[in-house]
């Protein structure tokens, strides 16, 4: 009967297995314990989305009590992905984890290190899982406050104060979010999100219910870092230890955006959230904005983390776009971009870990030569690059692609022009790197040499990832089409 306890495994696992960290001394078992505890997580997603495919969504309540009364689990094909996508980077960047985090933090912290990575895990798990609008929240902070310590464990002393930041502004989002659940618990009576979607319609025209509305959009806005919301993440990225900014880039935006879809497809509706309440035009111009400016600003980035995080907030802006299109078209684009995005951004950053693990820096200035001194890692990094521009037989191509077709089906085409121009501007911050890695003065005395391949592999397989599923797209887009159909039917 342990299938029949998977949903609930694939939160009380992560969760168990965080204090462990804390009672076992010696870095290599806090480590060896978070590989796998992250290999069971992506086991328990991988049966749980093979289920879902198989027999449809899986309804999961604690101890017995039905909701609205007790807290349930659903899980559809929309959140089986996300699942699989936050279990699958965890376990990767976790095994690239060890040697990193052991040149950056003391030995004495890691313990600490793995307690607030696993808590991470386990809220980014919990928020996609979970079928209750409170407890969304509480997994919500509980992911939220594990960043913060993760973050603020760089070797740089800005880490502390981009954590400090992201406290402020998380904080923010966080009470935003808690009270537009308040106002919605107050309008129906129930907390549960099946049942906040049937009770809802009947009460939509009250100020209570767009309130709740307002103050759950911007909340969540502001934890995804949608512009101009957006300003705690680059420091964040930049500044947070390697294997952090490779594990926060691929995952926490994702599962922020997730629980905007959520709210605004499966608990208001489509009709209520982007026609009703005129969000959809909204998200167009911020989209649209963040893409162009976002990327314009990373062109100027000597730090090439920032850059990458300043390209985060243009991503951001691509997945926005797609929501607000309104459309099943639209819908699937942002579904899969959210997998693909994981996938190059996973990617470049640990191929940043790999630099920094061996050259001690991330300054564009010292990539000079790098291309002929760590020919392997620069090459994930030129992959994850050309996915990011979305160059054909890449990931990124694919989720563009069907961004493009969403528009032209919507008759956007300001919108068409502003994905043509923010793929151009990634063209360009791209290029910078490559310059001076292939084409800059080869420094002789400089570090040379690759990372070591425990470090070096789980890259190049990420790297591999973004080819594969720019060739081989059935799970991908299959999967996606099938997720947003599951969006606009409700829960």
């Amino acid at each position: 009967m342990i299938g029949a306890q998977l949903p609930a495994l694939q939160v009380v696992i992560p969760l168990l297995a965080a204090p462990l960290c804390l009672l076992l001394y010696r870095p290599f078992a806090t480590w060896l314990l978070t590989v796998v505890t992250s290999a069971a997580t992506l086991v328990i997603s991988t049966l749980l989305l093979t289920q879902v495919l198989d027999s449809g969504p899986i309804d999961y309540t604690f101890g017995g009590w039905a909701a609205p009364f007790g807290i349930a689990y659903r899980i559809d094909l929309v959140n089986a992905y996300v699942l699989l996508i936050v279990s699958a980077i965890s376990t990767v960047v976790s095994v690239f984890a060890r040697l990193s985090v052991a040149a950056e933090i003391e030995a004495s912290n890691q313990g600490i290190f793995y307690t607030a990575w696993l808590l991470c895990l386990t809220g980014l798990l919990g928020i996609a899982i979970t079928g209750d609008a409170f407890n969304l929240f509480v997994f919500l902070e509980i992911s939220s406050l594990s960043s913060y310590v993760l973050i603020a464990m760089g070797q740089d002393r800005r880490a502390l104060t981009a954590s400090y930041q992201y406290l402020i502004m998380g904080t923010i989002g966080a009470t935003f979010i808690l009270i537009g659940v308040g106002l919605l618990y107050a309008l129906t009576g129930t907390l549960n999100m099946a049942d906040l979607a049937e009770r809802l319609p009947a009460v939509a025209d009250t100020r209570t219910a767009r309130a709740g509305f307002a103050f759950l959009t911007v909340g969540i806005a502001l934890k995804i870092a949608l512009f101009p919301l957006h300003l705690w993440l680059p420091n964040a990225y930049a500044y947070a230890p390697s294997a952090v900014s490779a594990f926060l880039a691929a995952t926490a935006t994702k599962v922020a955006v997730y629980a905007l879809l959520r709210f605004l497809f499966s608990v208001f509706g489509e009709s209520f959230s982007l026609e009703t309440m005129p969000l959809a035009h909204g998200l167009a111009v911020l989209g649209s904005v963040a893409v162009l400016f976002a990327s314009l600003v990373a062109i100027f980035q000597h730090n090439i983390k920032r850059m990458l995080a300043y390209s985060s907030v243009a991503q951001i802006g691509y997945l926005t776009l797609g929501i607000s299109f309104v459309s099943e078209l639209g819908l699937s684009a942002t579904i899969l971009h959210l997998f693909n995005h994981a996938l190059m951004k996973g990617a470049l950053f640990l191929a940043l870990g790999c630099i920094a693990w061996r050259i001690g820096s991330a300054r564009l200035g010292d990539f000079q030569g790098l291309g002929y001194r760590m020919p392997w890692t620069m090459g994930v990094f030129l992959i994850g690059g050309l996915s990011l521009i979305g160059i054909p037989t890449t990931a990124g191509f694919i989720s563009k692609w069907y961004l493009v077709l969403a528009a032209l089906e919507k008759g956007w085409w300001p919108v068409l022009v502003v994905i043509v121009i923010g793929s151009l501007l990634a063209v360009v911050y791209i290029w910078r790197v490559v310059e001076i890695a292939y084409l800059g003065k080869r420094l002789e005395e400089a570090p040379s040499g690759e990372a070591p391949l425990s470090m070096l592999l789980p890259a190049c397989l990420l790297a591999l990832a973004n080819i594969y599923f720019g060739i081989h797209t059935e799970l991908s887009v299959g999967v996606a089409h099938e997720a947003a159909k599951a969006l606009f039917g409700g829960l």
